[in-house]
């Protein structure tokens, strides 16, 4: 169903905090907010949990491995599963252990 994760996804005030403390724990030398998305590692439409800290983490915009990147990856992933070119647990444990080889781990990429 299209636009189901905006219904789910937490709120910036949720997020903003555990995004302060990743880019602390992480240690990255740039903390400005702006440069980073909140994200969940498992994607919200492979079935991550919206508000576990566990999953979620500072993803940069700027890189060679970027959110955008990652975006397009679940993207792909997602439209396997709907398609049943792969099982949403083969998405999920391929996104969860590495997302920038999940597409070549799962066949799609």
């Amino acid at each position: 169903m299209s636009g189901w994760t905006a219904t789910v996804r937490p709120p910036t005030s949720y997020t903003n905090p555990l995004k302060v403390q990743g880019i602390a724990d992480y240690g990255y030398s740039d903390t400005s907010l702006a440069d980073y998305e909140e994200d969940h590692m498992v994607p919200l439409e492979l079935g991550g949990a919206p508000r576990d800290p566990k999953i979620l983490w500072p993803e940069p915009y700027s890189g060679s491995e970027t959110a955008h990147t990652k975006d397009g990856t679940e993207t792909k992933l997602k439209n396997a599963v709907c398609a049943g070119t792969i099982t949403l647990s083969a998405a999920r444990s391929a996104i969860k252990s590495n997302w920038t080889t999940a597409l070549q781990v799962t066949g799609i990429g």
